[in-house]
């Protein structure tokens, strides 16, 4: 089992920034990719981004220019650092992991991120 933690959510106003983090627990030798992913009320969570344990990554194009994610092996943590917020990205957050061994999908318990226009 693998347990996700996330912090760093809040209110901003648009423009601002933010820095998610997302710590990783528990049986993680085999997990690989780790990613963000978002939740806007009444719409399906979507990609945000996703980094490889080799630093491979992929960006929404909604979110390229101008959101980062960036990941510590060693501690096991990976970052969103969020910059030109926009009400858009208004939305729980969610951060979560990927066994390349077994397939399975981990997820945090969300944060949420709000952003005032």
């Amino acid at each position: 089992q693998v347990q996700l933690v996330e912090s760093g959510g809040g209110l901003v106003q648009a423009g601002g920034s933010l820095r998610l983090s997302c710590a990783a627990s528990g049986i993680i030798f085999s997990i690989n990719v780790m990613g963000w992913y978002r939740q806007a009320p009444g719409k399906q969570r979507e990609l945000v981004a996703t980094i490889t344990v080799g630093g491979s990554t992929n960006y929404a194009d909604s979110v390229k220019g101008r959101f980062t994610i960036a990941r510590d092996n060693a501690k096991n943590t990976v970052f969103l650092q969020m910059n030109s917020l926009k009400p858009e990205d208004t939305a729980v957050y969610y951060c979560d992991a990927r066994d390349r061994l077994t397939g399975a999908v981990y997820w945090g318990q969300g944060t949420q991120v709000t952003v005032s226009s």
